[in-house]
């Protein structure tokens, strides 16, 4: 709802100004600049912890992170901010990765925590998170999940604020299904479609979104910045 249109009241336009009017109250509600928006999956982790505290990075999951902040930094961007997860991984992944970016504040957000977003296409029987053994899903999971990881699309991914003069670059460090719900959702792809993509630990996706609303993919994915036996994806 960020459309122009959508921001102004039809009903309150001047009779006498008419169209004249209406064009310059549109100019007004628009966008001006473009957002990018950096996601970042958290890197490995120890999957046979209990509780969330106790899935902390490995020593491969910390140099992953340490090689995602120097990437981050190279690319010489004064970024806004870090929104991250409030699951240990990613909170654990930000502190590495903010100490190559000084001075760029972090917020945390239950809303980017991992879940299930979607029942995916084509139907699968048991779905595997990376952070867990193999479970049944039952519905009740997608609802719950699902309308949280929208809200999360919802209130992040979106055009620049009308008020917003210089192109802005942020950093989300979340999780691999809640990223690949909202590539889908952005591209106007069947979101049902999450379960078919597939993410690195520490790795980077790119969305770019310009003022008129319209959304590419510049990387999705992307880890060619580490060494190949410093890669993974559990």
């Amino acid at each position: 709802r960020r459309e122009p249109l959508a921001l102004i009241n039809l009903k309150k336009k001047n009779e006498e100004t008419g169209e004249e009017e209406l064009a310059s109250r549109l100019d007004h509600c628009k966008a001006k600049a473009t957002r990018h928006i950096f996601l970042i999956r958290h890197s490995q982790y120890h999957l046979d912890g209990r509780a969330d505290k106790d899935r902390t990075l490995t020593p491969l999951g910390r140099e992953q992170a340490e090689l995602t902040g120097r990437r981050l930094a190279s690319l010489g961007l004064k970024f806004d901010q870090i929104i991250h997860s409030s699951m240990t991984r990613a909170t654990e992944t930000t502190e590495i990765i903010s100490k190559h970016l000084p001075g760029v504040k972090k917020i945390s957000t239950d809303l980017l925590r991992e879940g299930a977003p979607i029942e995916p296409d084509p139907p699968v029987s048991h779905w595997k998170p990376e952070a867990v053994a193999t479970v049944s899903l039952c519905p009740q999971q997608y609802y719950e999940d699902g309308a949280r990881i929208e809200a999360a699309f919802r209130n992040f991914i979106h055009r620049a604020d009308a008020k917003q003069e210089e192109d802005s670059y942020e950093i989300f460090v979340c999780h691999a299904n809640v990223i690949r719900y909202i590539v889908c959702r952005a591209l106007q792809f069947p979101p049902e479609g999450w379960l078919r993509l597939s993410l690195n630990n520490g790795s980077i996706t790119h969305l770019v979104i310009r003022p008129n609303g319209r959304v590419a993919l510049r990387a999705l994915g992307d880890t060619g910045f580490m060494p190949p036996d410093k890669i993974t994806r559990t």
